[in-house]
């Protein structure tokens, strides 16, 4: 056992004594150990209270022994390395010993508490809490005017995770113009499966402009992504991708990265399956507007568009020859994204509701006729409809700057 490790242990052994201080100390706080010296074999009773001894101090041999059990379930919790006891019993059992249910809850939950205060495991980020429930609830009541978005992501994280043994990681590609939501997403997606967000050791985010900005670079580049997935996939049971403008990748950097989310063949790599890509791109937001456009001037409901109707129109789009990375490179050709996520342009209605989030965020008052103030501000397209915010909501929050006093 390591030093530097030996008063973490030490405290995490005064919070199991604490746990289970009412089955190691009686009421008063005195050890139990001196109960025979008090009591002694002849104790009031004669053989019947002989025999309630007895029982006790089998009783209280039991209660030891199961403390040993739950220092060792609580320390391979917290040390992974430490569990060749672990191992070794369930390779071999002992007979009739099962580790009680409620106490086993409490040592998830003291180790969890333990957890919280840092990374615990060399293994990687063991802060993973996969919190679907909080991602939808938190993408109906925040995401606004992308009901697809919506249905897509949730459906596929979620089954994704459910599934005990995925065949290739999964791989999400978000479309539409800026400021519809994309990137907000992409970090709520992040904040809802990691404790710790966006900053999580598991948690990589590649902007194609900043992080790869030189195209004579390219090799370099490819080089350095490989080993930054590769480390990453090492480091982390679960990892999760995120490519901002991934429009302007050089298609050479796609192709580096294919293998990574390709069908896992297992032939001395890493087991990358538990990764998500999520890739993000403004490509297809023209498409996607004229549908919205279409759809609106035939008098029918933007939430009347499908999934399936969105989704091929898309796909033909980025398909077309044209000068970016998605139909120079071979994830179209292999099949290798699962969804094309589509982000809808955002109507007057939808930008209000930015705005009244953004001054909730910030714990201002806002009225009606301010939320219209910050709508109004805002540029709309087409010329003849004014119907889609040309920004999105993009620079909502900076513009309630203007009703500050």
């Amino acid at each position: 056992m390591g030093q530097a490790r030996l008063p973490a242990r030490l405290g995490l052994a005064c919070c199991l004594l604490l746990l289970g201080g009412s089955g190691v100390l009686g009421s008063q706080g005195k050890a139990r150990g001196t109960w025979e010296e008090e009591q002694g074999p002849a104790a009031e009773g004669g053989q019947w209270g002989r025999a309630k001894y007895e029982a006790v101090k089998k009783h209280l041999g039991a209660v030891g022994a199961l403390s040993k059990q739950y220092w060792q379930f609580l320390a391979c919790k917290v040390w992974q390395e430490d569990c060749e006891e672990e191992k070794e019993e369930k390779s071999h059992p002992r007979p009739g010993w099962t580790l009680p249910l409620v106490g086993q809850n409490y040592l998830e939950i003291l180790s969890a508490w333990y957890c919280s205060f840092g990374k615990c495991c060399e293994t990687g980020d063991c802060r993973i809490v996969n919190n679907i429930t909080g991602l939808e609830a938190d993408l109906n009541g925040q995401l606004h005017g992308q009901h697809l978005a919506k249905e897509v992501i949730v459906r596929a994280v979620h089954g994704f995770l459910q599934s005990p043994r995925p065949e290739k990681p999964l791989v999400l590609s978000l479309h539409g113009w800026s400021g519809t939501g994309k990137n907000f997403v992409a970090r709520m997606v992040a904040s809802h499966l990691y404790r710790d967000g966006m900053k999580s050791e598991c948690v990589r985010l590649f902007i194609s402009l900043f992080h790869f900005p030189h195209h004579k670079y390219v090799d370099l580049y490819k080089a350095q992504l490989k080993k930054q997935i590769s480390e990453t996939v090492q480091l982390c049971k679960q990892s999760l991708f995120i490519f901002d403008e991934a429009e302007k990748l050089h298609f050479s950097l796609l192709d580096a990265i294919k293998p990574f989310m390709a069908h896992y063949d297992n032939k001395g790599q890493e087991d990358y399956r538990r990764s998500i890509f999520l890739f993000l791109s403004n490509l297809g937001g023209n498409t996607i507007n004229e549908v919205a456009l279409d759809f609106w001037r035939a008098g029918r409901a933007r939430e009347e568009i499908s999934m399936e109707f969105l989704e091929q129109r898309l796909r033909l789009e980025l398909q077309e020859p044209a000068e970016n990375s998605y139909a120079r490179s071979h994830l179209l050709k292999e099949n290798l994204i699962d969804f094309f996520v589509p982000f809808l342009p955002l109507e007057y209605h939808h930008v209000k509701l930015c705005a009244r989030d953004a001054f909730l965020a910030r714990g201002l008052p806002y009225t009606e006729a301010a939320l219209d103030e910050v709508a109004r501000m805002m540029v709309f397209v087409p010329k003849e409809e004014k119907l889609f915010s040309a920004q999105g909501c993009k620079s909502v929050s900076q513009r309630i700057s203007y009703f500050l006093p």
